[in-house]
């Protein structure tokens, strides 16, 4: 499919036309995320959409947008998630417009979220919410809790889809034909995937109620039932009212819902429920679209598994009517009649009493559900408000976080120009050292010049010298031929003289021979030098390549040096030139960072005094319910009251802590803010309570502490009034708030029940001691046990043996996963010691908190005496001389004994502790194993009676009849006996819940809420 084609599909499906979207183009939308495998597509182009400027445009976006979630691909979810929080401002902002189609699309985009979110955490739910069974079942992983949450999601979720449903029809007038109409077409069309969505969750959510009431009690499921019954009547209207509509008739088939609700209380109703299904006739619906299979009813075998796991957590009804007095035989018609008639009247006087405790009870939760519901809207609102404060908190840290971000991009930027200035200095030192060169290079040419013209003279004077010598021969030839030509005349001329000149021609041979070698040695001189002049030649030529070679590294020294001038000039230029773009850069970001940092002053300052104007209107809003009358019923306890002042109190120091860092810093509103909304909530709770309790105080402490609770709330006004005004805020003084908080718990300390108290220095020694008494009986519990199975394993057979055999096995079980948790409650308790003391010691610690470790202390004494009396009971058992029921009740009474210590140890927990785990671990394994206790015991039970049957083969019919009358008096006599055991055991137990709240310091939770 082309890209285009696709983004004209949205452009034409998301339009400001006030008519439906036409299926042709929702179904190329969702083709297009199948074959994109995603919506990357579709996001781009409703960015360009302006959906915070027209109404329509937002609303056609939204059924867009949900088409895609149901039926398109997988990855739709996973590429609309970032864009949650742009959904949820888009629905904020929406809201505000009351008119047109503003507060629909707020209510769908607030579904729209909520799908997402349902999900995300859900992820094996498909977007159509199509599954089986089974499916179901996966999807909770057998867990109750899983189920017990997923129930809660779900009617989150239709909650929503109900609101939007109500929505679209309360702004539709219904007296004229609006179906038929563009406008009319184009509200009602998103409502088609609310009818789809509708059908299965309410489906999901009535499987999911019968499947916790078959393990959970129904008192636990009450605030469930009732919530699912008002979501039914809701659901059943609006189905009936869309069914009439001219305009979903042709489109889909509306199912309709049962006249009652299902009954949840009876298991037997699952088999009765029938699933809903819409069904989209085949020419209304689009070729894309997935069919909408019919959901399973449940099977035979299942139903039948059901309702077996219901008889085992709830009990099977009998067999036989007890009061069937039909088949006796031989009673008259006026015993019966007497008889019928003394029944129905015990009867009628049961059933007035269980409806007065009905209607009392109901009375009680009315009251406690309007309370909650009061607490749960300012909850809300609080909440509401701190949402608010994080987003933008968020908001202008991003922005902070920018701003340090460009304050290091400049920082980066001025080292980038230290770089380019160390480069620069590199570089001219380059240059020095080049031109140090050159100029040694230019000497030593120099120097070469000279001597190559020295080397020239020396040749030229040799040349000289050898023409010299050339002379002086030739000068001598020329003496030699002159002088012969002489001796010749002479020797003609002159005879007598020839000895005289034959003297004399001997002198001069003796003459030439020294000129000959004078001659010779000449010559030898003569080619001396001219081999020393061919090796000056040859050095003037070796140095004449030298300094053409000179000449040439010069020449190219000289380029390079030029080419490094213009790369540095360049340099400096353009580091200059970016040295001044950083610069301009750097100043207008430190303009930017100081009007944002104004602007984030400002926007703390009115965050700070909008904080502050709310804490004021929480003390006044609890001054002034001091002096309602519908206050008046409501009560509280002294220990209710110190833990709620002595919060106050730490919240009022933090505050006065904050406020001194803030008047030394302007700007530290940070440290502030955080303790202005816990410091009104607790002292408006401090102020609740302490009028509750002065209810029910001695007539002058309640009224003195009636006139401290009201003088506090005004000094906690007067302290916030003061800080919220810039010119008294460094005066503001919070320590008369403190004072009377001080007076306040001083009174608490003397309304304390005083009867039952142990000193404070002894608890944390009692607590140790306590533990160990319990780990103790319960080691000395299991030797007994495994003493007497011994015993009977030596004197029992057959059928005894067996079920003595089962019996103290199962209280062996028992009494090892008792143990495993007292040792898990030691570690955890060690745990809640060692980081909730802080620099105290463990008994102050304890001496701090000396109801939570009064509690504790009972507990585990609960624990070691309910094991040593079963211990007591199972011996008896086995002897023969006690009962299997007295066996079963000592079990379950350990079970909720243990329940007691559990509870008592995760009270000041943390709900991530690995303790707290294992804790909750070895709970379960002591009810499973007190579970066993009572199954062996029943079967044991059982046992015994199949070998103890009776027989009445060998009895006579008056001996029968002898017997039959017997046994109707028997079970008369047991009836009253069991009516009377069952009105003392009411008396026993109020009676040990008025001990049990004297030696603890317990108060009626309700009072206390109240």
């Amino acid at each position: 499919m082309e890209l285009g084609k696709v983004t004209v599909s949205i452009n034409k499906a998301i339009n400001a036309q006030e008519v439906a979207v036409k299926e042709k183009h929702a179904r190329t939308c969702i083709l297009g995320t199948h074959h994109e495998k995603g919506a990357q597509t579709f996001w781009s182009v409703v960015n360009r959409l302006p959906l915070s400027g027209n109404a329509v445009l937002c609303w056609k976006f939204c059924h867009v947008f949900h088409k895609l979630l149901r039926d398109g691909h997988s990855n739709v979810l996973k590429d609309s998630v970032r864009y949650k929080n742009e959904l949820s401002d888009m629905s904020r902002m929406w809201g505000h417009l009351n008119e047109g189609y503003g507060q629909l699309c707020s209510i769908y985009l607030k579904l729209l979220r909520t799908k997402m979110e349902f999900h995300t955490k859900n992820p094996r739910f498909p977007g159509n919410l199509q599954m089986s069974d089974r499916q179901l079942d996966e999807a909770g992983e057998n867990d109750v809790n899983n189920f017990f949450q997923l129930t809660v999601e779900m009617f989150d979720y239709l909650e929503c889809e109900l609101n939007l449903f109500q929505t679209v029809f309360s702004s539709l007038d219904m007296s004229r034909s609006v179906s038929v109409t563009a406008a009319g077409q184009c509200r009602l069309a998103p409502l088609i995937q609310v009818i789809l969505d509708c059908s299965h969750l309410y489906d999901y959510t009535v499987k999911l109620l019968f499947k916790l009431h078959s393990c959970l009690p129904a008192d636990t499921l009450q605030g469930h039932r009732d919530r699912f019954l008002e979501q039914f009547r809701k659901l059943k209207d609006l189905f009936y009212r869309s069914s009439n509509l001219q305009y979903f008739k042709r489109l889909i088939q509306i199912p309709q819902l049962p006249e009652n609700p299902p009954n949840f209380l009876r298991a037997s109703a699952l088999s009765e429920h029938i699933s809903p299904v819409v069904v989209i006739p085949a020419e209304a619906s689009s070729p894309d679209s997935e069919p909408i299979t019919d959901l399973v009813e449940m099977d035979a075998a299942s139903q039948s598994l059901f309702d077996n796991k219901f008889d085992d957590i709830f009990g099977s009804s009998f067999s036989c009517d007890p009061f069937n007095f039909n088949s006796q035989n031989g009673m008259s018609k006026d015993d019966k009649d007497r008889l019928i008639e003394q029944l129905y009247g015990e009867i009628t006087a049961l059933k007035e009493e269980l409806e007065n405790f009905k209607a009392e009870s109901a009375r009680g939760t009315v009251q406690l559900r309007g309370r909650a519901s009061e607490l749960e809207a300012e909850l809300a609102e609080q909440q509401h408000l701190k949402q608010q404060a994080q987003d933008e908190s968020e908001f202008l840290r991003a922005e902070l976080e920018e701003l340090k971000k460009q304050r290091e991009d400049t920082e980066k930027a001025q080292r980038s120009l230290t770089e380019i200035e160390r480069r620069a200095q590199a570089n001219e030192q380059r240059y020095s050292k080049l031109k140090e060169k050159y100029s040694e290079l230019v000497q030593n040419h120099a120097d070469l010049l000279r001597k190559n013209a020295e080397v020239t003279k020396q040749i030229t004077g040799a040349r000289q010298a050898q023409g010299d010598v050339e002379r002086e021969k030739k000068e001598l030839e020329d003496s030699f031929q002159r002088v012969s030509e002489q001796a010749q005349r002479k020797s003609q001329e002159q005879a007598e003289v020839l000895e005289t000149l034959k003297r004399e021609l001997a002198t001069s041979r003796q003459e030439l021979q020294v000129l000959q070698g004078t001659l010779e040695s000449s010559t030898q001189a003569g080619a001396e030098q001219s081999t020393r002049i061919a090796s000056l030649e040859q050095e003037r030529d070796r140095l004449s390549q030298a300094a053409e070679q000179h000449r040439d590294e010069m020449a190219a020294l000289r380029a390079e040096l030029q080419q490094l001038r213009d790369t540095l000039s360049h340099e400096q230029e353009s580091s200059r030139t970016e040295l001044e773009m950083l610069q301009t850069q750097l100043r207008d970001k430190e303009s930017t960072e100081q009007a944002l940092q104004q602007l984030l002053a400002k926007e703390q300052l009115s965050l700070v005094q909008g904080t502050i104007h709310e804490a004021k209107r929480m003390v006044q809003d609890a001054v002034a319910r001091m002096e309602d009358p519908a206050h008046i019923s409501c009560t509280g306890s002294a220990d209710c009251l110190l833990s709620q002042t002595l919060a106050a109190s730490e919240c009022a120091e933090r505050l006065r802590d904050a406020h001194s860092k803030y008047l030394l810093d302007g700007t530290a509103m940070n440290s502030l803010l955080p303790c202005l909304a816990p410091f009104a909530h607790l002292v408006s709770n401090t102020l609740l309570q302490g009028s509750a309790t002065s209810h029910v105080a001695p007539v002058e402490p309640a009224d003195r502490l009636l006139e401290l609770c009201k003088q506090c709330g005004c000094e906690a006004v007067s302290y916030l009034s003061a800080l919220q005004d810039p010119e008294t805020v460094a005066s503001a003084d919070c320590s008369l708030v403190t004072a009377c908080l001080s007076q306040i718990s001083a009174i608490g300390e003397e309304l304390r029940p005083r009867g039952l108290d142990i000193k404070q220095e002894e608890l944390g020694d009692l607590v140790d001691k306590e533990m160990a008494a319990t780990a103790t009986a319960i080691e000395t519990a299991s030797a007994r046990i495994e003493e007497m199975l011994s015993k009977a394993r030596a004197g029992d057979t057959g059928v005894e043996l067996e079920v003595n055999e089962r019996i103290l096995g199962s209280c062996t079980g028992l009494m090892q996963a008792i143990h495993v948790l007292v040792l898990a409650s030691k570690d955890l308790q060690r745990e809640i010691v060692e980081s909730g003391r802080g620099a105290a010691s463990p008994k102050e610690f304890y001496a701090k908190n000396s109801r939570w470790t009064e509690g504790l202390i009972s507990a585990s004494k609960a624990v070691g005496w309910g094991a040593t009396v079963m211990v007591d009971a199972a011996d008896l058992v086995v002897q023969g001389k006690g009962t299997f029921e007295e066996l079963m009740v000592c079990s379950r009474e350990i079970a909720a004994s243990t329940a007691q210590l559990v509870a008592a140890s995760k009270v000041k927990a943390d709900k991530d502790s690995a303790n707290l785990c294992k804790l909750q671990q070895a709970s379960r394994g002591v009810n499973q194993a007190t579970a066993s206790v009572v199954a062996s015991t029943k079967a044991g039970k059982s046992q015994v009676e199949e070998k103890d049957s009776m027989d009445f083969s060998n009895m006579t019919l008056t001996q029968i009849k002898r017997q039959e009358m017997d046994s109707q008096v028997r079970v008369l006599e047991l009836e009253n006996q069991l009516q009377k055991e069952r009105q003392k055991l009411g008396e026993l137990r109020k009676k040990h819940y008025e001990l049990a709240g004297v030696a603890e310091g317990w108060e009626e939770d309700d009072s206390e809420n109240s």
